[in-house]
């Protein structure tokens, strides 16, 4: 196995920044590794975790799509309770969104479960949100409009999902 030459913690601004513009770039891989780069230097810190989060669900839906759990596992190890509602809620959304451009069978009703779990999440941000703070707010109504857009996205089983895709 080839070991990893360490990033100095000097260099994390930057790296920060090189991660965000190659999420931008729709290149997620890379990010993902500049954000593991950050987290090796220094553990735990916020802005690379939530990059890393993001450019893992930018993968939803391909074949080398990260697992659904270890996104969840991220936004669950944020500090704040409005982060962790409000991350969470951009994984259970994306993960829903994933869904609806594949061809597997049922996509439309796992689709629209992971997307009304996504609207709890955001609900839960929302009330813990700082004044003038309305991002939950927003993505619970694109939510809301995906949901309307398409009424087979709302019939939601009252039985545990089962994992569809490998989660």
């Amino acid at each position: 196995m080839i070991a990893l030459k360490p990033l100095s913690t000097d260099a994390i601004p930057a790296a920060l920044a090189r991660a965000e513009r190659y999420r931008l770039l729709n290149e997620p891989d890379q990010a993902e590794s500049i954000c593991l780069d950050i987290l090796a230097a220094e553990p735990g810190r916020r802005e690379a975790v939530v990059t890393l989060l993001l450019a893992m669900t930018d993968r939803f839906g391909r074949s080398d799509g990260p697992p659904v759990a270890r996104a969840q596992e991220l936004a669950a190890s944020l500090d704040s309770a409005y982060e962790r509602a409000y991350y969470s809620g951009i994984v259970a959304e994306r993960r829903g969104r994933a869904l609806l451009e594949g061809h597997s069978p049922g996509r439309a009703r796992a689709a629209g479960r992971w997307i009304h779990e996504a609207m709890e999440h955001f609900e839960a941000a929302e009330a813990v949100r700082a004044t003038g703070n309305d991002d939950a707010r927003l993505r619970w109504n694109a939510c809301a409009r995906t949901l309307n857009a398409d009424p087979t996205l709302q019939q939601v089983d009252t039985e545990p999902a089962v994992p569809v895709m490998l989660e």
